[in-house]
């Protein structure tokens, strides 16, 4: 019945039994670890397992762990998580609500808050429907009725200008914050130290997002709310450009929701935590996720000869003409850095015989998949941007080259 996001140990104290629990599909952190003396250990941090423990594992998502019967046994057990291919007809009305019901539950807080804003289409969504319903809630009482936005990003960035459009748009109060090629640098190996990871695209991800925490909190900020959750869900990715049917594009999506407790979801918590910012994700609301993933997965794929771009489904719910959502070119935008073939499954990567062979994991780093996605022949925008992203590749899939990568080269490639 607990709906949001957890991890917790709870004790009784009348025989020191216990329960271990984590949310849903793992949006906050937790590992446990087993000791030579046969003592288990829980941590939000690999830190506090690391010198104690003979071996240890991230608990997994929506599982708790009960001292009484051993084991860990699985709470969550959505439809979805079957893999069984959904059929029920796309409703955008419902969509929209649901997401709009999922952004509005996670207004429920008493401390200044924010929402983070690329201005890609999923942040930018989240801001302008918790723009729109913040005025009479507690939060707006004690601090005001106008929204805060932030957005990070290289001086002179396209997501810096894309964000500044739609907070203008949605009449937000917007933070601007710059950061340079050094400053990332020198903080790359911090945001390793609090991510806990090696992966790449985890780490160039996190770095931004790491620097822009840290000034949040300065601000007083204690809460965000973020877009993590939305390429999982409606295959956002640009490799799912090449999904052979609806069948591989849906176990896809699944894949990728019950990994998300190892890339998106960690990138999220864990740069956010490292300075004591909450941050929170509508995108992946239980309620939202089952409906959403009971849309028939045809709907979901990618048909450019129909008009059909990335999470085309989400852009349609909030298409409404008499009242917009968001600036018309905003609508029509990716997420941007959202690309990366490190976090699909090994079956995805088998869509494209060229990918097996590329050992950078960023989706911009699979050479063509833009042009030939797109099959432009006029050299537009899209075009365009994937001979930039291409011909910027980097090749530094060992931790100790990551060390040397560019602050830029973590803002092209997300």
């Amino acid at each position: 019945m607990l709906d949001g996001m957890f991890s917790f140990v709870l004790l009784d104290t009348r025989d020191n039994s216990f329960i271990v629990a984590r949310d849903a599909v793992g949006i906050t952190s937790l590992y446990i670890g087993w000791g030579l003396d046969g003592s288990i250990w829980i941590s939000s941090e690999l830190k506090g397992l690391n010198d104690d423990c003979e071996h240890f594992q991230c608990f997994p998502p929506g599982h708790l762990y009960s001292s009484k019967n051993g084991g860990f046994r699985r709470w969550y057990n959505p439809i979805w998580f079957s893999e069984a291919i959904p059929s029920s007809p796309y409703d955008p009305l419902v969509l929209r609500r649901a997401f709009e019901n999922a952004v509005i539950k996670r207004l429920m807080t008493d401390v200044p808050f924010g929402v983070l804003l690329s201005g890609g289409l999923d942040s930018s969504l989240v801001a302008s429907i918790t723009a729109s319903h913040l005025a009479g809630t507690k939060a707006a009482k004690q601090w005001g009725s106008q929204l805060h936005c932030f957005c990070v990003g290289l001086e002179g960035s396209p997501d810096l200008k894309a964000a500044r459009e739609v907070a203008d748009y949605l009449g937000t109060v917007h933070h601007e914050f710059h950061f340079t090629v050094q400053d990332g640098i020198d903080a790359i190996e911090d945001a390793i130290y609090h991510i806990e990871t090696y992966d790449v695209t985890t780490i160039r991800a996190s770095t931004p997002m790491f620097l822009m925490s840290r000034k949040i909190k300065a601000l007083g900020v204690k809460m965000v709310i973020s877009g993590e959750g939305s390429d999982e869900i409606f295959g956002g990715y640009l490799y799912f450009h090449k999904a052979p049917n609806k069948e591989e594009f849906h176990r896809e999506t699944c894949h990728k929701i019950k990994a998300l407790h190892q890339y998106d979801c960690l990138r999220a918590n864990k740069s956010t935590s490292a300075w004591g910012l909450e941050a929170r994700v509508p995108f992946l609301d239980k309620d939202f996720i089952n409906v959403a993933m009971a849309i028939d997965p045809q709907w979901k794929m990618i048909r450019p000869e129909e008009g059909r771009i990335e999470k085309w489904v989400l852009r349609k719910a909030f298409d409404d003409e008499d009242h917009p959502y968001l600036p018309k070119n905003s609508a029509s935008l990716t997420v941007p850095g959202g690309a990366s073939v490190a976090c699909s499954t090994a079956k995805a990567v088998e869509w494209d015989a060229s990918w097996s062979n590329n050992l950078d994991p960023s989706g911009r780093a699979a050479l063509g998949v833009h042009l030939s996605a797109y099959a432009d022949t006029g050299g537009s925008a899209a075009a365009q941007a994937a001979k930039v992203s291409s011909s910027k590749m980097i090749n530094n899939n060992v931790l100790p080259r990551m060390m040397e990568v560019s602050a830029k080269e973590v803002a092209i490639h997300g």
